[in-house]
């Protein structure tokens, strides 16, 4: 039996256990599993050399903005009205075949934008080009979710789905926990607050489904065992993700309404240029940068020339920059 048809046998005998207090060890080492499996399906297989053409890009600039979405949604209009790439732009599915990047220039800062090539359901498990676009979106900073305004929510649940399955966390905190693998002594447990999603027995039986018997564990936050097979993998990557509602030309202001309203949400219309200026300066929010102005003693600031920091840089990050 192959991985794809274990990963597939998991979630459904997942879908058909009901959560009860009986049944959470249970369910907690078919999670175990399922995070097992999914690690070895985005391991890479053949030829270290067989990167797909386009997808191999220097990342560059003061920071990087990865676009992901479903054919169609607007992703090369948006890197075209931001930049000066020119990304092809078609009526139909599938345009951009490769990762396209493009630069916009805002508040002094460059910030690099990738155009990657559209995903459809299961590219996780590696349908159409899903491994490569995923494997470019986690290197990103901030990731900006393209979503049809048309469609509904169907789109955003799907594509959370997929990055979810790929170890891709949007918008959540990094689980507060403490864990170090050692050479012996046995499983160490403690935490500083009553746990009421997780225990020390459920937390053995997962280690010992990862072969894990020797360890030390410290819960500083009330986690899930699913938060705690993320900090055993130690591979997860938790990134703010911004979800864009395109095409709200095309749908009643009441939606819009709506939409706008929803948190980590932005609605725009790329085609008639719609509150994408609101969309610039929630992407400058969400990557955390800063210009920082210099000045020699007894003068004015030099306003023209600014440093690009993340928010809760020190002087000492400052004078680095200076030396290089």
């Amino acid at each position: 039996m192959g991985i794809l048809e274990k990963i597939g046998e998991i979630e459904r005998e997942i879908g058909r256990t009901q959560k009860n207090k009986a049944t959470e060890y249970h369910l907690g080492l078919l999670k175990a599993k399922l995070a097992k499996y999914r690690q070895q399906l985005l391991e890479p297989t053949g030829k270290a050399g067989a990167k797909g053409e386009g997808f191999d890009v220097m990342k560059s600039g003061d920071a990087r903005v990865a676009l992901i979405g479903f054919p169609s949604v607007g992703k090369s209009t948006l890197l075209n009205t931001l930049t000066t790439t020119h990304s092809e732009s078609a009526g139909y599915e599938f345009t951009t075949l490769t990762c396209i990047p493009g630069v916009i220039e805002y508040n002094g800062a460059n910030i690099q934008l990738l155009d990657l090539p559209g995903i459809i359901e299961g590219a996780a498990q590696g349908k159409g080009r899903g491994r490569q676009v995923i494997a470019v979106a986690r290197t990103a900073d901030v990731v900006i979710m393209m979503l049809d305004a048309t469609k509904g929510e169907k789109q955003k649940e799907l594509l959370t789905m997929e990055l979810e399955s790929v170890g891709i966390r949007l918008n959540r905190r990094k689980p507060n926990i403490y864990f170090k693998p050692k050479k012996g002594g046995g499983i160490s447990f403690n935490s500083t607050l009553t746990l009421t999603k997780c225990n020390e027995k459920l937390c053995q039986m997962i280690l010992h489904e990862w072969k894990i018997f020797n360890a030390e564990i410290l819960f500083r936050d009330d986690c899930t065992s699913d938060e705690f097979v993320d900090v055993i993998l130690g591979s997860r990557v938790y990134m703010p993700c911004i979800y864009v509602y395109n095409k709200i030309d095309q749908i009643s202001i009441e939606e819009v309404d709506r939409l706008a309203r929803k948190p980590h949400s932005v609605v725009v219309s790329c085609n008639m240029n719609l509150n994408l200026d609101y969309l610039l300066s929630t992407t400058w929010e969400y990557l955390a940068l800063v210009r920082v102005y210099t000045k020699k003693r007894g003068e004015r600031p030099d306003f023209d020339d600014g440093l690009i920091l993340r928010t809760g840089c020190t002087l000492e990050h400052v004078v680095s920059i200076g030396n290089l």
